[in-house]
């Protein structure tokens, strides 16, 4: 979610891309301290990586577009989605960049918990790779039944609900579509 929500709306009516520049990315990534875990090492965020984010996300945002279907998608994007058959391709491939192995880590003291080691050296593979595998975990898991596109005026997230009658991403959003449809009405009964 966190990735995919890196496009949002300004608060008039455009779209931010916060992967936009390599700086951009480079801040973005900087506040992922979970996903900059599994990339250690020397990190450099260039444009070559910064594509690959996007391409990973682009993938992601197209198959939300499927499980939201057939509400309509994000409007961010809802023109210029990747067709399903290559967005899953995309998420597959760069999920499979890293090779990796499940371990078992149980200290003497508490649960076991499960982790993956890597036989991959460069960071921004495994950075890459792990984006996807999140995306993968999250498209398979209970959570993507709940995934909506929020639909309030000017916004472009997609967001899980967690109650039954959540329709917006936010309370502000909730706000915004409230005000928008009385503005509408109000318009529709006044004949002048």
């Amino acid at each position: 979610m966190e990735l995919v929500s890196t496009v949002r709306h300004d608060g008039d009516g455009g779209v931010l891309d916060d992967l936009g520049t390599v700086r951009g990315a480079d801040r973005w990534l900087q506040r992922q301290p979970g996903l900059l875990a599994t990339a250690t090492g020397n990190l450099v965020v260039d444009e070559e990586l910064r594509d690959a984010v996007i391409g990973v996300r682009r993938a992601v945002r197209a198959l939300f577009a499927r499980v939201v279907s057939p509400a309509p998608p994000s409007p961010a994007d809802a023109h210029r989605l990747m067709p399903a058959d290559e967005a899953l391709a995309h998420l597959n491939a760069a999920a499979a960049q890293e090779p990796v192995a499940p371990q078992l880590h149980w200290p003497a003291q508490g649960p076991p918990t499960a982790g993956l080691l890597s036989a991959e050296a460069d960071p921004r593979v495994r950075l890459v790779a792990a984006l996807a595998r999140d995306a993968v975990d999250f498209l398979s898991g209970p959570q993507r039944e709940q995934l909506r596109a929020c639909h309030a005026p000017r916004c472009v997230r997609y967001f899980v609900r967690s109650h039954g009658r959540q329709e917006w991403c936010k309370p502000s959003c909730g706000n915004r579509a409230r005000v928008a449809r009385h503005y509408e009405r109000t318009r529709a009964a006044d004949p002048s």
